[in-house]
């Protein structure tokens, strides 16, 4: 029924043999999702040995279960992935292990339930009007959707978890955090080696700009509630009011410092990222770019900002196989530390386990043409169907990102407001390629022509 309107977007042709030992180090330094094999993409584990040590690749359902959920105790984050991640973040709940994470969960888990993202909602909404708003008033219609969605991902940001406003202005950031995955975001041979490293040319100014603008805001907003003023119920006043419920203990220094990043960081990037690839996946299909338009034209202005979410499942399926072609986070690691049998694989302690929802996503043996863009899979009645386990792309258990509702709320807001006012369309000869730094990105931007829908006046 969709074969005329299915198209397969661009991703690296799995090899048909396994890289040797310098082709593969080559290929992670450049793309790590480039190492992959046919394989990878057609069996539930496959047992490889690398500088660092014997590893498995699982993408079966039932041993993902086990690694995220039944077994999770015995699978901590792997060095390399601490490593990659600390040095911007520190020891917050992205990071911490064991009792300290579960201390953090506790006291950040009231910020996200269904009823706190709900108050959040006309806030996402008006962020969401602003940036059409901007880019109505930009006399060049070529933009770099990257950056731009960089730049409404901040303004969400500034309108809900941090609504008196970050320490820095939208472009600014914007522009530190291109720099900090091109350089602390770059996988070295001396991470594949487990050794140290230094931090690359231009990270070091990076981080010292992050730590300067989070003490900045922090500290901002203490004044501002110090004053006798009542501060905006956003996230920031809840982190400095939290107390563990269990000691009464409020969060210690260095731990809402690492926290405001994380929220900052994964906030902003992984919505900035979804609606990339989401407005490249419907410049280049017709038929789901006009059956999203015809939703949101209906919709948009039909009922109360707190429900529109709800209001929009061809616009949400959409973004769900936008993240399952291009999932922000397209490989978890972990290491084991007690051993365990996964698909049939022996795990010993100290093994690296990979999940990789890239390869997970577009596997063969889970998915019905698992290459081509197809949003009816996640359409009301064919959700349903898809395994649990096959389908994880903020990862899955209690290490689930717990910022994942209000991420994809905030996400469907704002696709929704965007194809409201304009169309994207690709620019004329330009080569889209996934690339891997910490996140998944359109290598070098997205460039896209901009296509106002409706007259200036009307939002």
């Amino acid at each position: 029924m969709i074969a005329a309107t299915a198209f397969r977007p661009p991703a690296p042709q799995p090899r048909e043999t396994p890289l040797g030992l310098f082709g593969w180090l080559a290929a992670v330094r450049r793309n790590p999702i480039e190492t992959w094999t046919q394989a990878h993409y057609e069996r539930p584990a496959i047992v490889s040995w690398r500088p660092s040590g014997k590893r498995v690749l699982v993408s079966d359902p039932a041993g993902v279960r086990r690694i995220f959920l039944d077994n999770a105790a015995n699978y901590r984050k792997d060095d390399l992935q601490l490593r990659l991640l600390r040095p911007q973040r520190g020891n917050g709940i992205l990071t911490a292990e064991a009792d300290e994470w579960r201390a953090q969960r506790r006291l950040l888990a009231p910020m996200f339930t269904p009823r706190q993202i709900g108050a959040f909602a006309p806030a996402m909404a008006e962020a969401a009007r602003q940036s059409v708003e901007r880019l109505r008033r930009r006399d060049d219609r070529e933009i770099d959707v990257l950056s731009e969605m960089a730049r409404l991902a901040i303004e969400m940001l500034n309108h809900t978890l941090f609504s008196s406003g970050l320490s820095c202005e939208a472009d600014e950031y914007r522009l530190a955090m291109t720099s900090y995955f091109n350089t602390v975001g770059r996988i070295s041979i001396l991470d594949l080696l487990g050794l140290p490293r230094p931090i690359p040319r231009g990270g070091r100014a990076v981080l010292n700009w992050f730590c300067r603008t989070i003490d900045e805001t922090i500290s901002a907003r203490r004044k501002l509630i110090a004053s006798g003023v009542t501060p905006p119920r956003d996230v920031l006043t809840l982190l400095l009011e939290m107390r563990d419920p269990e000691t009464g203990q409020g969060m210690p220094e260095d731990v809402l410092r690492s926290n405001t990043v994380t929220f900052i960081g994964a906030g902003h990037e992984n919505t900035a990222n979804s609606l990339t690839w989401a407005l490249y996946l419907l410049s280049q299909s017709h038929h789901w770019r006009d059956r999203v338009e015809a939703e949101v034209d209906a919709k948009l202005n039909a009922g109360p900002k707190e429900t529109l979410v709800d209001r929009l499942p061809v616009t949400k399926a959409v973004l769900d196989e936008a993240l399952r072609l291009y999932p922000p986070s397209a490989i978890l690691t972990r290491t084991a530390i007690s051993a365990d049998e996964i698909a049939g694989t022996r795990i010993e302690p100290g093994m690296m386990v990979t999940v990789a929802p890239f390869v997970l996503h577009r596997h063969r043996k889970l998915w019905d043409r698992p290459d081509e863009f197809d949003p009816t899979r996640f359409l009301p009645g064919n959700r349903e169907r898809i395994d649990r386990f096959a389908y994880i792309p903020f990862g899955f258990g209690p290490r689930v990102c717990i910022g994942m509702s209000f991420a994809l709320h905030e996400t469907i807001v704002a696709l929704a407001h965007l194809t409201y006012a304009f169309r994207f369309e690709l620019k004329h000869g330009h080569v889209v390629r996934p690339v891997h730094r910490i996140t998944l990105r359109p290598q070098g931007g997205l460039p896209m022509i901009l296509q106002p829908r409706r007259p200036t006046n009307e939002v």
